[in-house]
């Protein structure tokens, strides 16, 4: 049996098929010493179609996420309250499935990776904080309140990525590992 392609055409190209052949870069070469002409050659694609799924280099490793947390601030966007904020949260971590940012943060040293994580998580959490604010401040909480238990969500969601990668990022669900995170928010 043979496989027919249409001549000219590249191959199917998917956020996973670049997202893999960046991986497998990163841990070959080092994040630094890759660029996206390396990536685009490895999953057989040209530039412009890399430019199609990811803004960078980085957003490779954090687009899932950052699919996920653009969702959380446009709930939270007009939302108001605590049960808004816990029900966002919640809806961030559903379903998330293991992906290149688990794989970096397993293997962050390997890949070159772990000043890029530190400063990508810190943007993260920031936003999600911003958002977690705005919900808490229009549900009453005043500003001071609504910034410090923010701040402990945004922490808390990127803990909880982390860690849920650490321990096996397909064995539980992240939803579990940000629930807990969330409890020990809330507690601190």
């Amino acid at each position: 049996m043979t496989s027919e392609s249409r001549a000219g055409r590249p191959r199917v190209s998917s956020r996973e098929t670049l997202a893999e052949a960046a991986c497998e870069l990163f841990l070959e070469r080092g994040y630094d010493a890759t660029t996206v002409a390396d990536i685009t050659t490895r999953a057989g694609v040209s530039r412009s179609s890399f430019f199609n799924y990811f803004a960078s280099k980085s957003a490779v490793l954090w687009s899932g996420l950052d699919e996920r947390i653009g969702l959380l601030e446009r709930e939270l966007d007009g939302a108001a309250g605590s049960a808004a904020v816990d029900a966002a949260i919640a809806e961030l971590a559903r379903g998330f499935a293991p992906d290149a940012l688990a794989l970096a943060i397993v293997n962050d040293v390997a890949m070159g990776v772990a000043d890029e994580l530190a400063r990508e998580a810190a943007m993260r959490s920031s936003r999600i904080a911003r958002a977690v604010s705005g919900a808490l401040v229009r549900g009453g909480a005043d500003r001071l309140e609504a910034d410090v238990r923010a701040a402990a969500w945004g922490g808390a969601v990127l803990a909880a990525v982390a860690a849920w990668a650490r321990d096996g990022a397909g064995r539980s669900e992240l939803a579990s590992t940000v629930s807990r995170a969330a409890r020990i928010a809330r507690d601190a």
